[in-house]
């Protein structure tokens, strides 16, 4: 990584602002997915062990109008404590007088968690007087939330203006990790890219034909660049605004040394839920009122063999519905053949992630992102706030 890490400066004894991705999912006051908490745990006790006095934050969730109970970050305050073995003090607001008493009365190794940073307005503005209240806080502001670097708030880019800014020990494994395989893969290079929306992602469809050497393509995506083809689709999920995309990229990977693979037979059932009616279908022969939900055994079976050879192998997006069971053997083939693999593999996107989760196989990749929109943000080639904010090494 290019930016300074929490290694490259003095921190004994600082006061430390981390920006934190604890964004995760809560049911009934707890929370049911710990990754993004424990992928956060080696900067947070890595600060612990400079004596340095830690001040958390993070966003949750979309809150509308303000602070909103459903979004208070407590029950995340409690699993860290789980994780860490150690005390943390969770505030209820993200300034003010009782915050700065608060920091004020820290001991070295002492842990706080502000309360959500989107509870204020200002956050998502990146206000100046936002960035000057919370600067007041600390001495150094670690990023260690590369799953929010797109973003230019206070929390994630403003507070680098106003602090010397460096890297958390996560956010620098993602860099490495994404510049890796965008900069020098091991080859064959296999990307496999799922998911439903062709204008989502065709700037990264686009940067890895320039890249890859195989494109594998699945989910819902894949019935928009079979329509595109002219394929008869049935009445399956298709991305309409992203069919002149579709087409233009087939057209770029016509002239480009990438192979652009679509499956060739698919799932289909007449309902989207568990318990329908499944058949397997060339995708020549959809019938009409039935939709395709899955990759087919065979293209399965191919995406399979193409992965087995690869050197390097990017995921990102599931091959259909793998939240019911009866549509989730494409997307399980992809997970177990990534985790398979003798090469470098990489996987983002929260439903990939949620995936390779559901198979519990995840311990078996080489790196699983966190960044969702920002990995495909960074493979597009678009600079990111979080990032470009902290120091140069």
């Amino acid at each position: 990584m290019r930016k300074k890490t929490v290694r490259d400066i003095d921190l004994a004894n600082k006061r430390v602002l981390v920006r934190v991705d604890f964004n995760v999912p809560l049911k009934e006051g707890r929370v049911t997915d710990d990754s993004r908490i424990k992928a956060a745990l080696p900067t947070i006790q890595y600060l612990r062990e400079q004596n340095c006095r830690v001040i958390l934050m993070s966003h949750l969730g979309r809150p509308k109008d303000g602070p909103d109970p459903a979004f208070a970050l407590d029950p995340v305050a409690m699993r860290l404590a789980e994780l860490l073995q150690a005390p943390v003090r969770k505030l209820d607001e993200l300034t003010g007088p009782g915050v700065e008493a608060a920091v004020s009365a820290m001991q070295p190794g002492d842990v706080i968690l502000l309360e959500n940073s989107r509870f204020d307005p200002r956050e998502k503005k990146n206000d100046p007087e936002l960035i000057a209240e919370l600067a007041k806080l600390g001495d150094v502001y670690v990023n260690d939330a590369f799953s929010a670097a797109h973003r230019a708030h206070v929390t994630t880019a403003g507070l680098a203006s106003a602090l010397p800014a460096v890297a958390g020990f996560s956010m620098e494994k993602e860099v490495d990790a994404l510049e890796g395989i965008l900069s020098q893969p091991k080859r064959p290079f296999v990307v496999v890219l799922g998911g439903a929306k062709v204008t989502d992602k065709i700037k990264v469809i686009g940067r890895f034909l320039d890249l890859a050497d195989t494109l594998l393509i699945g989910g819902a995506m894949s019935t928009t660049f079979l329509k595109a083809l002219g394929r008869n689709v049935g009445a399956s999920k298709v991305d309409d605004e992203g069919l002149e995309l579709a087409a233009e990229a087939l057209k770029k990977a016509d002239s480009s040394s990438c192979d652009l693979v679509l499956p060739g037979d698919v799932l289909i059932a007449e309902s989207v839920e568990e318990g329908a009616e499944t058949q397997v279908a060339n995708v020549d022969a959809i019938p009409d009122g039935w939709m395709a939900l899955d990759i087919g055994p065979a293209a399965a079976a191919n995406y399979k063999a193409l992965i087995d050879e690869a050197g390097t192998v990017f995921w990102n997006g599931p091959m259909g519905v793998f939240e019911i069971a009866a549509f989730a053997a494409g997307t399980k083939a992809i997970a177990e053949a990534m985790a398979a693999c003798p090469g470098v593999t990489v996987a983002g996107g929260g439903d990939s992630v949620a995936a390779l989760n559901k198979f519990k196989l995840a311990d078996k990749i080489d790196h699983v992102s966190m960044g969702g929109g920002a990995s495909l943000e960074f493979i597009e080639g678009v600079e990111l706030p979080g990032v470009t904010s902290l120091l140069d090494k």
